[in-house]
């Protein structure tokens, strides 16, 4: 989430409470046919199956400008907006699939809109430099970039730093205004966090799964077409789209503000079609979509571990890299045989005191690094290099252009066990789940209220 932190531990039961009650009385009046004025309750939504469109009025063909409550959204809003997406996309992206985010973007500035009118008719207000100091974190966490390249980097890509300033102060105002008219109301008892401590430990040893999701309601008549557009975002996904940048504008669940993560679940958390799926699934797999009650779900598996048991990948690892370059033109017979006889010879060095001197004899340099996490490390060597002990190294890698690596371990300090969340830190859990389920409500309620033209 841009410009402020919040938690993305949710769990996916939150959308059969909110679709329960709108799909039983949009089911109960379909299987009556048109009901008479006099059977009629209030809230039932009438709709013949026979349905006969007057006019040619497509929302698709609209164009993208809005004036929400007094308040415009203009044409470049949208685009600017959109023009992020496409950069972290690298410009893969077909006219379909451009049309569907231009409609999500707008509806996203409405809410955004909304939550920004709200915050100020409760007299909120949110500092220009409070944006201006959450918008340089962002350049420096995200982009590694200071104001002025991220300024650059904005406007070379069709955005502008004014688009994203808008967006944080959105985030900033509405969780304020949660802060104020939410977040005091929540009671999260003492019995329920002990009740969820003790199911925490009953469960230690069993696998937690950290996924992404991007989930997308569907209603009995548009089930076809929701499916077709996951599909799509699925096939972008897959030729390099970002997860976080369409679970940001796709997904319709609480997590879409911190791009679809849902922190660490167990099984037992999901739905069942779910718990079939997580359970195959490979850390760095996408699948999807699957249908699950309400509508559609695509899932990314971030990573897994084993509940409140030290997982081996989070050891810190001391290393030295030792790295010899090839001469240009080398033809790869020749330089499979340097990479054997440099090999022979660092396994030669005794321990990382040795290694220095046996790499300046072959001409090849040192990095060291002793804050090395293994889990960050390539998948394909992360159980390999835990395998070793000190002065030892991994085979040989590389390539013709970038010449021969040798990593040798020079120490590990093992992870401590993992004793879970205390009492305060799942207390605040509960309680944040519960602010984001109240959260989602108040956005419809808006959204109900609203005064809202499309130009």
């Amino acid at each position: 989430m841009i410009g402020t932190k919040q938690s993305g531990r949710k769990t996916f039961m939150r959308r059969a409470l909110l679709c329960v009650g709108s799909l039983a009385a949009l089911s109960s009046a379909m299987g009556a046919g048109v009901a008479s004025a006099q059977s009629a309750r209030q809230g039932d939504i009438v709709i013949p199956d026979d349905v006969k469109i007057f006019g040619n009025d497509n929302p698709n063909m609209r164009r993208a400008t809005a004036v929400v409550n007094g308040d415009v959204i203009t044409g470049t809003d949208v685009d600017q907006r959109l023009a992020l997406i496409v950069a972290a996309n690298q410009g893969k992206i077909d006219d379909d699939e451009m049309k569907r985010l231009r409609l999500q973007i707008l509806r996203n500035l409405i809410d955004e809109t909304l939550q920004i009118q709200e915050a100020k008719a409760a007299d909120i207000e949110v500092a220009q430099a409070e944006v201006d100091q959450s918008y340089a974190r962002v350049a420096t966490q995200n982009f590694n970039q200071n104001i002025t390249a991220m300024d650059a980097y904005l406007k070379r890509v069709g955005s502008s730093p004014e688009s994203l300033k808008r967006q944080i102060r959105g985030e900033l105002s509405w969780q304020r205004l949660l802060q104020r008219n939410v977040q005091p109301f929540i009671n999260v008892s003492d019995d329920e966090v002990n009740e969820n401590l003790a199911r925490l430990k009953a469960a230690k040893g069993t696998e937690e799964y950290r996924l992404g999701e991007i989930y997308l309601s569907a209603t009995p008549e548009a089930r076809q077409q929701v499916y077709e557009n996951a599909t799509k975002i699925v096939q972008q996904l897959r030729q390099g789209g970002s997860f976080v940048a369409y679970a940001r504008q796709y997904s319709e669940a609480t997590t879409a503000s911190v791009g679809g993560d849902l922190g660490w679940v167990r099984l037992a958390q999901l739905p069942a079609e779910l718990q079939v799926v997580a359970r195959e699934m490979e850390t760095g797999q996408l699948v999807g979509p699957v249908e699950v009650p309400g509508g559609f779900d695509i899932l990314y598996l971030i990573d897994k571990r084993q509940v409140l048991t030290a997982d081996p990948r989070d050891a810190i690892l001391a290393l030295k890299q030792i790295s010899l370059p090839f001469p240009k033109g080398i033809s790869e017979a020749e330089a499979g045989k340097r990479a054997e006889a440099f090999s022979k010879a660092m396994k030669a060095a005794k321990g990382c005191g040795d290694v220095d001197g046996v790499a300046n004899g072959l001409g090849a340099q040192v990095v060291t690094n002793d804050q090395v996490k293994a889990r960050d490390l390539p998948g394909q060597i992360q159980n390999s290099i835990l395998q070793l002990s000190p002065g030892e190294t991994l085979p040989p890698f590389g390539s013709l252009e970038d010449g021969v690596r040798i990593l040798m371990l020079c120490g590990r300090d093992d992870p401590q066990t993992d004793t879970g969340p205390s009492f305060e830190q799942l207390q605040a859990q509960l309680e944040d789940d519960r602010v984001n389920k109240r959260a989602q409500t108040y956005l419809r309620d808006l959204r109900r209220d609203a005064v809202i033209e499309y130009n």
